[in-house]
């Protein structure tokens, strides 16, 4: 998962928005997303190489998503895969901070990651890169990329001013909140050089959705949950020539002993 544009309890009517892509080599093995068979209260995708998922929720509502930290440690020196991170929490029982507190130690044992966990009225969010420590996140609009949360990246300016956007008009659908991280035009070059970021790989990587060969979005994720604990989930697949692929479509409700977000107003 390289672009995550979220809302976190900004609104009583729906207290988590995420739109997300995925961002991966295309020949990396890939199961789209589904109740897994072994977890049947999981609903996310499966990275079939390594195990784990990049971003993914359950019926009571525990919520994960991970992405990687550019220019950080080469995942495939790294002694543990970061997929693990999400899916060992969305299975398990911790509250996001104590599961955090109890990882942060080994960041070192990861490639560079920068992982948010939610269940309740709680987000939080922790970077292994910098000696960072886990932090929850006040309501608020938020963007996530493969540097610091809420760095600002053009693409991540842009989702996060998309997605305020959407959320004025009050007509949330999956159409609508895939376009938040649908924008398939690379940053000005302008841009990217306030950053530090000249070279052509640079450019490349600066689209919210990227379209290679070899290496780009794999999948659009389109996720909020209402007042009401109805969850809405949608993860559109893409070919490596960028068009279209399969659709996995999901509408379910929390169940019922599970507190939904509030603003807290």
């Amino acid at each position: 998962m390289c672009l995550l544009i979220f809302a976190h309890r900004t609104s009583d009517r729906l207290p988590l928005v995420v739109a997300a892509n995925r961002d991966e080599f295309h020949a990396r093995p890939t199961a789209a997303a589904q109740f897994w068979p072994e977890a049947p209260l999981l609903l996310a995708g499966k990275d079939l190489q390594a195990g784990g998922t990049w971003m993914g929720i359950t019926r009571s509502g525990r919520f994960a998503a991970i992405t990687n930290f550019r220019r950080s440690t080469d995942p495939e020196q790294a002694a543990r895969s970061r997929g693990h991170l999400t899916t060992d929490f969305l299975l398990g029982k911790d509250s996001p901070e104590d599961y955090m507190t109890a990882i942060a130690p080994y960041g070192e044992d990861y490639g560079g990651y920068n992982l948010l966990l939610g269940a309740g009225a709680e987000l939080w969010y922790h970077c292994n890169v910098g000696r960072q420590l886990p932090q929850s996140l006040a309501p608020g609009l938020y963007g996530l990329g493969n540097t610091f949360l809420d760095n600002a990246w053009p693409k991540i300016e842009l989702g996060k001013q998309r997605l305020c956007d959407l959320l004025a008009s009050g007509d949330m659908n999956h159409a609508a909140l895939a376009t938040v991280v649908g924008n398939r035009e690379p940053a000005n070059p302008h841009q990217l050089q306030e950053f530090g970021l000249t070279g052509p790989m640079d450019a490349f990587l600066s689209a919210q959705f990227i379209q290679g060969a070899e290496y780009g979005t794999r999948a659009t994720t389109s996720l909020w949950l209402q007042a009401d604990g109805q969850i809405h989930w949608r993860e559109q697949s893409f070919q490596p020539t960028g068009a279209a692929k399969g659709v996995s479509e999901f509408q379910f409700q929390l169940e019922p002993s599970t507190p939904v977000q509030s603003t807290g107003a």
